[in-house]
Formats: structure tokens, C-alpha cells, sequence
């Protein structure tokens, strides 16, 4: 199927010199994405760290990896050369940035990963400046329907298909399993994936020897997503410190098991500052309806902020509010540090509006207020053009985004 990213791509392509760097859990696409990049160009190589052969190719040196291409040629089409997994090579920054800066004119530059390639910020040389980031996620609402660039951050609402949507719910968003939809091959996949992520990935590039606990930590996290990050009690129950805890979330994050989302204090009466809610990439882990619904909807926020964010379209970011007195609002998207959208999830249309969401509004006073119900079916409304907070379709808002 087409993807977005396709179209993100394209236009990097043709409007910027620097590399594309497009990082992403396991199994979302990436190497596909890579290697259909391959149509922008009629001169197209692609190397994948994995594979032996070339492997041997990259260590050979620069010459070797741009050998065949018309550099020298007046009228030439640049050529396009795709690094994959070149994050497992343990001097692949040093190595990217020799390369970009000596071919940067002559060719341009894809690089995919399975680990977060944006933590550059370390001593000696940094590769800032020189790439683009362009974080991929799996597969939501909006981008069933649509795969071109969007002009602005929201779009006119579309009705997703049942099927797609109910398939999207049960199966997750990556790939493989929305489009098979069977559930004997969501299991296989399923079990392969995180044996790969935690045993291979994790152990050879993280270098965690305690796997076991880390696998109960990551089978924990499914069973509290969406509530306060306790880790305190987290080592108390997998027997090793709450700092050896805080890493083992951190290197999860690194390699898209999970992600944390922040408490928004500023301007916000006796705010929670500390405590973070994790959330998982894969919301078909959760078995808990209600917190599968509210990881749903937070998957579907984060992209839409690494996406907008991305492609240039200001800075956006994404927070839950609460207060000491334990009021609470899921999730807050701020659009250049100032708040924008608030969002509350509920299951069902019954349910009263949020009490909470209109005590923060009247705090921040963002200019976007919902309160989105997961059984509420698709209205065509735009559900950005209201001017008071409302409950609305679930369906209809994310279909708006990305």
C-alpha cells in the first residue's frame, strides 16, 4: 500500500541537500519505503548493514559504495544511495558524515534504522546540520486514506471503511498484520517481533544482559499504559534500582517499544510536574479495552506531531495535564510552546463532557477542545471548526490528522 512517507520523501529529495533520516520501530516500513525510492531516480543503490556482502561493501571505503555511478556525467540525474541498519555499525556517525560531506553534491543521501538516529548531541564530531529527521510510524486513520502531503497540519475529515478501522484497532498499524488480518500470522509475527527487538536488537546494540527482567518490564508496561510511571515500585517488582529502571524505559524508547509523555506545568494551578505516562508503539499489545482506546488515540497524537513537526510545519508536541488535585485531561499538543488542542478519550458517546477539560480551558485557553468517543460513529463535521468544547467522533478526528 502507499504510504505517506513516499510523498515525504519525494519532496525532500527534490527541494534539500542534506540526508533523509527516517528511523522507526521494527517491521513499519522502512527498508520498503527505502527501496521504492528507487522510481525518483534511475541511478539507485541500496546497502543494508545486515547483509554481509554489503556490509563488506561500506568498509571498503567511499569509492566503492558510489562505484558505477554517473558522478562526472553534465546532465545527470543525482543518484540516490540508501543506508539501512547503518546504525549497527559502531562508527556510523564518523562514517555518514565523511561520506555526506564529500558526496553531498553528488548524490543524495537516504539512511534508515530500527533505533532512534536523532541522539547526536554527544562529544566529537556531530552530524547536525547534515540530515533531516523524519520519524515513520505505523499506519493511522488519515493515512489509510490518504498517502499525498498535506499542505497545512489538519485536513478536511474522511470516512474510514469498518473494516479498516476495526482492523486497525485489533491488528495495530503495522503493516503486515493490518493488511494479512488473520490472527494465527498476528501472533507468529507478533511473537518474532519482539523476540527480535528485545534478544537481538536490544542485546547486541544496548548490550542489556538481564533480558528476562527486561521482558517483564516491557510485559508490565503493557499491563499500566497510560498510568503515572511508578518506578519505584517498577524495581521493587522486577528486583533490580529505580535508576537500572529508568534506563531499561529509556532504551525501550530508543528502539520504539515505547514512548513517554510529559505533564504540561506551565501556566497550569498546582500542576503535577514529574511523573510521565508511557504509552506503547504497538497499542494491539493492550489488552484492557480502555487503555488500549486511550493508547489508540495517543499514537495517533504522536505521529501527528512528529509529522507536523517534520515537515516543517512549526513545532508541536505532545503533553497530558494534571493537577494535585488529581484532575486530569489525556493529552495536550502544544503548537510552537503554546497550548493548542486538548483532548480527552472516553470508550462511549454516554459518558458527560470532561469537568476537567473545561478547568484547563479556562487556564489556557487553547483554541481546540474535544472530547473524542471511540463507539460515536463518523460524522462529516470538522471537528477543528468548533468554537466550544464538544464531544465528537473518534473516527471524525483522527481522521483530520495524519
Amino acid at each position: 500500500m502507499k504510504r505517506i512517507y513516499e510523498s515525504v520523501i519525494a519532496y525532500h529529495l527534490a527541494h534539500n541537500e542534506q540526508m533523509a533520516f527516517l528511523p522507526g520501530p521494527r517491521q513499519v516500513g522502512k527498508t520498503t519505503l527505502e527501496k521504492q525510492a528507487h522510481v525518483l531516480s534511475e541511478q539507485y543503490k541500496y546497502f543494508n548493514w545486515d547483509i554481509v556482502r554489503e556490509r563488506e561493501q561500506i568498509l571498503s571505503g567511499n569509492e566503492a559504495i558510489v562505484s558505477g555511478l554517473p558522478l562526472q556525467v553534465m546532465g545527470s540525474q543525482k543518484p540516490i544511495i540508501a543506508f539501512d541498519e547503518i546504525h549497527k555499525y559502531k562508527h556510523w556517525r564518523n562514517f555518514l558524515k565523511g561520506f555526506y560531506d564529500e558526496y553531498k553534491d553528488d548524490v543524495n543521501i537516504l539512511v534508515t534504522g530500527s533505533a532512534k538516529l536523532n541522539v547526536l548531541r554527544r562529544a566529537g564530531d556531530s552530524l547536525m546540520g547534515r540530515y533531516f529527521l523524519y520519524r515513520v510510524h505505523p499506519l493511522s486513520v488519515a493515512e489509510i486514506m490518504r498517502a499525498t502531503l498535506p499542505e497545512k497540519n489538519v485536513s478536511a475529515p474522511m470516512s474510514i471503511s469498518d473494516d479498516d478501522f476495526a482492523a486497525l484497532y485489533e491488528f495495530g498499524g503495522f503493516p503486515a498484520p493490518f493488511l494479512k488480518r488473520d490472527k494465527r500470522f498476528y501472533n507468529q509475527w507478533q511473537q518474532l517481533r519482539q523476540q527480535q527487538l528485545i534478544r537481538e536488537d536490544i542485546r547486541d546494540l544496548a548490550q542489556i544482559h538481564e533480558l528476562a527482567q527486561l521482558e517483564v518490564l516491557a510485559l508490565i508496561l503493557q499491563q499500566q499504559t497510560g498510568q503515572l510511571t511508578d518506578y519505584q515500585s517498577l524495581s521493587k517488582k522486577i528486583q533490580v534500582s529505580d535508576q537500572t529502571i529508568r534506563r531499561w524505559i529509556k532504551v525501550l524508547e530508543s528502539f520504539f517499544y515505547c514512548f513517554t509523555i510529559k505533564p504540561w506545568s506551565k501556566n497550569v494551578t498546582r500542576s503535577l510536574i514529574k511523573q510521565p505516562k508511557i504509552y506503547l508503539w504497538d497499542w494491539s499489545l493492550i489488552a484492557d479495552k480502555g487503555a488500549r482506546v486511550e493508547n489508540f488515540v495517543a499514537s495517533h497524537l504522536l505521529k501527528a506531531t512528529h509529522f507536523w513537526t517534520d515537515t516543517g510545519l512549526g513545532k508541536y508536541e505532545l503533553y497530558y495535564l494534571r493537577d494535585k488535585e488529581k484532575r486530569e485531561v489525556d493529552f495536550l499538543i502544544t503548537q510552537n510552546n503554546a497550548p493548542w488542542l486538548m483532548v480527552e478519550v472516553k470508550s462511549s458517546a454516554n459518558e458527560p463532557l470532561s469537568s476537567s477539560l473545561l478547568h484547563f480551558q479556562l487556564q489556557l485557553n487553547a483554541p481546540h477542545v474535544l472530547q473524542v468517543a471511540f463507539d460515536m460513529p463518523y460524522q462529516d463535521k470538522d471537528c477543528f471548526s468548533l468554537k466550544k468544547p464538544m464531544i465528537v467522533p473518534l473516527k471524525t478526528f483522527l481522521s483530520q490528522l495524519v
